[in-house]
């Protein structure tokens, strides 16, 4: 009788890899950590261990699902800064161990004027910053600003961006013209205010909170005014002695509604607007007028091409540019960041430390 012989067998399948993540799983609920596929670099790509991510209204938009084309589960989140562990095919594994931050506007394309239809922004329609790893394309990253921390490094990318293009590009403040910036204490406003203070400009603020205001000016605003009296414009004429005339070059706005019409009246003949959000509502009460009379200049604006990316780097390395940072909350509380952010409450950027 031949003997038998028994053959080992292996019927395991190879483990997958996880890491924790915020998942977004139904619109108009709560976010949660969650245990998801730790993301493998494609060629081109680069892996990156992320140790902050940065919180932007956008975030809360597409929780709420007031946003374009969502589709979940999605891990939330656009801006992160982190440590490159792993690359791709024809990626230089050089990249291994650096320190970047990543700009979250890809496929912005040729046209320095305007997007391409292949345009898109980390965290909604590909997962986003708001987890352990990360995987992008390499063109995206730019090594981490030294005199940042990755808490302030993670806070640049989308605000900085979007205040650099208005400001810089659509606007082209010059040095020594006198800035308008609404809504200070948001990210955006407040760096559109730290890089018109860091080019040499003279810059006003309004806010509704005489607290922010303040804040503001420890930041180099020359003052501002409180936007909840009805006739802040004309105080701000009488501050400013811009009078009946106007004062400002350029204005930064991200509120529009109603008020817009008052931007015509603080902004001075030849002044520019630059326009990159509505937060209360749509543009109403314009007088043609005064826009065609005092030549004024509107401008519509958002996010920047990667051009743009690179100049707001240097910028921000060449004038040691650092964030204002609200508060930093655990990876875990990101829902508790988000209502945060949602109530309007901050100076300044939320972060998660997610390392």
């Amino acid at each position: 009788m031949g003997s038998r012989f028994l053959v080992p067998r292996n019927d395991k399948k190879p483990q997958t890899v996880s890491m924790k993540a915020i998942r977004l799983t139904e619109l108009n609920q709560p976010v949660a950590l969650t245990e998801v596929p730790k993301p493998e670099p494609s060629a081109g790509d680069a892996l990156i261990r992320l140790k902050a991510a940065a919180l932007n209204h956008r975030d809360v938009f597409v929780q709420k699902g007031l946003y374009p084309g969502i589709s979940v589960p999605v891990t939330l989140g656009s801006d992160g800064a982190g440590v490159v562990e792993a690359v791709g095919e024809g990626v230089d594994t050089g990249l291994v161990g650096q320190e970047v931050i990543i700009n979250c506007g890809h496929n912005w394309g040729d046209n320095p004027r305007f997007y391409s239809w292949m345009f898109k922004i980390l965290g909604m329609p590909d997962d986003g910053t708001f987890a352990e790893y990360v995987a992008v394309p390499k063109q995206y990253l730019y090594p981490k600003p030294a005199h940042l921390s990755f808490t302030e490094a993670a806070a640049v990318p989308l605000a900085g961006l979007t205040a650099w293009r208005a400001l810089m590009t659509r606007a082209a403040l010059k040095p020594g013209e006198k800035v308008l910036i609404t809504g200070i204490g948001g990210g955006v406003a407040l760096f559109a205010l730290q890089f018109a203070v860091a080019a040499g400009a003279d810059v006003w603020v309004t806010s509704g909170s005489d607290e922010k205001l303040e804040r503001a000016k420890t930041l180099g605003a020359k003052g501002g005014v409180n936007y909840k009296d009805p006739d802040w414009h004309k105080n701000l004429m009488k501050a400013t002695g811009g009078g009946k005339i106007g004062y400002f070059d350029v204005t930064i706005d991200s509120a529009s509604g109603p008020d817009f019409a008052k931007l015509m009246d603080t902004s001075a003949p030849g002044g520019r607007i630059a326009v990159f959000g509505g937060t209360t509502g749509n543009i109403t009460n314009v007088v043609p007028s005064k826009v065609f009379f005092k030549q004024l200049n509107i401008f519509g604006s958002t996010m920047g091409s990667d051009a743009e990316f690179g100049a707001m780097i240097a910028f921000v390395n060449e004038h040691q540019v650092k964030p204002v940072v609200d508060q930093v909350f655990p990876l875990a509380d990101a829902e508790k960041a988000l209502r945060k952010m949602d109530s309007g409450s901050q100076f300044g950027k939320i972060i998660l430390a997610v390392d």
